[in-house]
């Protein structure tokens, strides 16, 4: 699925994507979407269990202003 199909079909979501092609400043641009919740714990518990060769974890929702980002 592409980042746009993403976006579109799991709004406000945590997304597990397997495999992800990135572009230059690594931003996902498309991959296989293998687990997604709105709950973020249950996403990353997923991603431990499946132990995916290469992932990325999405948030597909707005981030508040207010909110603290740690990489």
């Amino acid at each position: 699925m592409t980042l746009a199909e993403i976006e579109n079909q799991f709004d406000s979501e945590w997304v597990l994507v397997e495999e992800p092609e990135t572009n230059e400043d690594l931003e996902v641009i498309k991959g296989k979407v293998l687990h997604h919740s709105k709950d973020r714990d249950e996403v990353y518990r997923k991603a431990v269990a499946l132990r995916p060769k290469r992932s990325a974890i999405l948030y597909t929702g707005e981030i508040p202003e207010d909110t603290a980002v740690v990489l």
